[in-house]
């Protein structure tokens, strides 16, 4: 969705006429990205990914169909098997797509999301599905409505979702899109440039320090979505770091090194005042168990950690098993 603001705010400056096309609900396809949409012009022109384009004619037809007055149009599309593998889909599905005027969809949507910010819509349609009322909630609102709730859960994932909620107002979509985890990698070499590459792939935002200051206004510039992988051992650079990121309460902090290491840095951060409690959450030694050998293996194992902690899911760490830390 973040890949189609410059183009929805470009249109609407033309006075184009443009759709934003999105499913509401979905049964099949595989695996997907959670944030594919597509816009769609009167003229058929389509920008954005969703099903690898399987439907974008069909989506612009829809689009076109639209009568004057109307706010959304909920269409059902499937796939079959036979031309889900000549679309390089993983396999068929079936799916109801709304479609929005952009014109019917707060400009400050778009601002928000071209910002960065970590942001939710909220559609609320009507029994005929074409009509559809959009607001916006930021991750800072208090959560009123049970949709605003959900918002604010799924803007807590760290991972963009949407979620369709039935009721006796009808059908509402809530779409969230937080900011996208921030890696601040603390210290230099071989990992630290494979663990840039493995976020990066994932559309995570990185970069590398090994001062105390420029990782101190890194994590708090980027605080709502900062993570902090610390890989230098020096003692003058990985305590003050690790102290503070855990005072301003990052998500997730993580530190390399063996465990004579990671109880050096823990008796450091008890001097300068760090709780038991908050130390409990520093996964150190860091990343998941997975038998690393080397550092690409190694950046694996960090970055899926990172994802695993901001989802909520629990895994077991480097950090939960005994033993040697490799193999």
């Amino acid at each position: 969705m973040r890949d189609l603001v410059e183009t929805a705010q470009r249109w609407t400056a033309e006075g184009r006429v443009g759709f934003l096309a999105r499913p509401v609900t979905e049964q099949g396809f595989g695996p997907r990205d959670p944030a594919g949409s597509v816009l769609v012009d009167a003229g058929g022109e389509c920008v954005g990914a969703l099903y690898r384009g399987v439907f974008d004619a069909e989506l612009a037809a829809e689009a076109a169909a639209m009568a004057a007055g109307d706010t959304a149009r909920v269409c059902e599309v499937s796939v079959g098997a036979e031309d889900a593998v000549e679309a390089k889909l993983t396999c068929g599905g079936q799916a109801e797509v709304l479609l929005q005027p952009l014109s019917s969809i707060p400009a400050e949507w778009w601002e928000l999301l071209g910002q960065g910010v970590g942001v939710a819509l909220v559609t609320q349609l009507n029994e005929g599905a074409d009509q559809a009322v959009s607001v916006v909630v930021r991750g800072s609102d208090v959560p009123g409505t049970d949709a605003e709730r959900r918002a604010g859960e799924l803007l807590a994932t760290r991972r963009p979702g949407r979620d369709a909620l039935y009721g006796g107002s009808g059908l509402v979509l809530v779409e969230a899109y937080p900011s996208a985890p921030f890696v601040v990698i603390g210290g230099t070499g071989e990992l630290a440039e494979v663990i840039e590459a493995q976020a990066t792939l994932l559309g995570w935002g990185v970069a590398k320090v090994d001062t105390v200051d420029g990782a101190r206004k890194l994590l708090e510039t980027r605080r709502d979505a900062a993570c902090l992988a610390m890989l230098s051992h020096d003692p003058d650079f990985d305590v003050p770091t690790l102290r503070t990121a855990l005072a301003l309460g990052i998500p997730y902090v993580g530190a390399l090194g063996s465990r004579k290491t990671t109880a050096r840095r823990r008796e450091g951060l008890l001097a300068a005042g760090v709780s038991e409690a908050r130390l409990r959450t520093v996964h150190g030694p860091i990343g998941l168990d997975l038998g690393a050998q080397n550092p690409a293996e190694t950046a694996l194992a960090i970055c899926a950690e990172i994802l695993a902690v901001l989802g909520g899911r629990e895994v077991r760490g480097v950090r939960d098993v005994d033993g040697p830390l490799k193999g």
